[in-house]
């Protein structure tokens, strides 16, 4: 697997299973309700101690580039900003040598390989799958599954991205904000985000890779599609819905994958926010729900509405 792929890759496996460390404290107005959310993927934020308006933008990491568009609003709001802050910082996915330092962290411990995971039977599928695809079973048998669940639907090949037939937000603004000469920042570092994997149990990645193979295999049953339809309506509330609902390749994670990594994120925002302009672009997936970036950014008394 080259550099590029692996650069690509990484982007949509995050969000695909979108994501827990330390909490913080979210004591005011902590009796607020929760209200599902308006549809849109483009939010300002205001509040105490914001001097100009900041933005945060619910992304989906690689879609198809025929369904790729920035709702109306997307363009001015980014120009209105002087820093663009990503999940992690899109520079580190340029440096090279860091890169090149965190690869042996897509691999198992221990030696571990698929085979000590799995049935013989599912290896076998799951062998003839890869082969299709043309990713021969043995470059790949020692790799973390959650790694591997992302090649699971040829639709999702990030080769795509270099053909353009895949688009990536976070590439996207990138390079807006590389032409426009606007800093970037992130909310973590890629270290941390590859450690995410280590949370989960291979035993339970590899049921994943597994349910997702099969599910590839189901005409009618795209679990993608679903996902990319409810973008494309902006509903970020459903989004939510979908990834925490029974049989989703999360269910049962979500505390460490996501909800504790939102905690962590809100004192970041504000205090961006606080300072100048921002526009954040993070997975669509953790802007819903109670504990949801929107309202967590509420309940600290921040004002977070939609862009119509």
């Amino acid at each position: 697997m080259n550099l590029f792929k692996f650069k690509c890759t990484f982007l949509f496996i995050i969000s695909a299973f979108v994501l827990s460390l330390t909490s913080c404290k979210t004591t005011k107005n902590a009796e607020l309700a929760y209200k599902p959310l308006d549809k849109s993927l483009l939010w300002q934020i205001t509040g105490p101690g914001v001097k100009r308006p900041s933005f945060l933008y619910g992304t989906i990491h690689i879609i198809d580039g025929k369904d790729y568009f920035l709702p109306k609003g997307t363009m001015a709001a980014f120009d209105a900003a002087k820093k663009v802050v990503f999940e992690i910082d899109m520079k580190e996915m340029s440096d090279i040598s860091a890169l090149m330092g965190m690869m042996n962290k897509i691999f198992m411990k221990d030696n571990k390989t698929l085979k000590d995971l799995v049935t013989s039977d599912e290896y076998k599928m799951i062998g003839d799958h890869f082969q299709k695809m043309g990713l021969p079973i043995f470059m790949l048998e020692r790799m973390k599954p959650m790694f591997l669940t992302v090649f699971a639907s040829g639709d999702m090949d990030p080769s795509g991205l270099k053909n353009g037939n895949m688009k990536s937000y976070e590439m996207e603004f990138l390079e807006m904000a590389n032409n426009t000469g606007k800093e970037t920042g992130g909310l973590e570092s890629i270290d941390f985000q590859i450690g995410l994997f280590d949370e989960i149990p291979y035993e339970a990645q590899a049921k994943m890779l597994v349910d997702a193979i099969k599910a590839s295999d189901v005409e009618g049953n795209d679990e993608l599609k679903k996902m990319v339809d409810i973008y494309k309506s902006q509903d970020v509330h459903a989004m939510s819905t979908m990834i925490s609902e029974e049989g989703s390749e999360v269910a049962g994670f979500e505390d460490k994958l996501l909800t504790q990594r939102n905690i962590k994120w809100i004192p970041q925002i504000i205090e961006a926010a606080r300072n100048e302009a921002t526009f954040f672009a993070v997975g669509a997936g953790h802007l819903g729900g109670k504990e949801g970036v929107i309202h967590l950014l509420r309940k600290e008394g921040m004002k977070v509405t939609p862009v119509k």
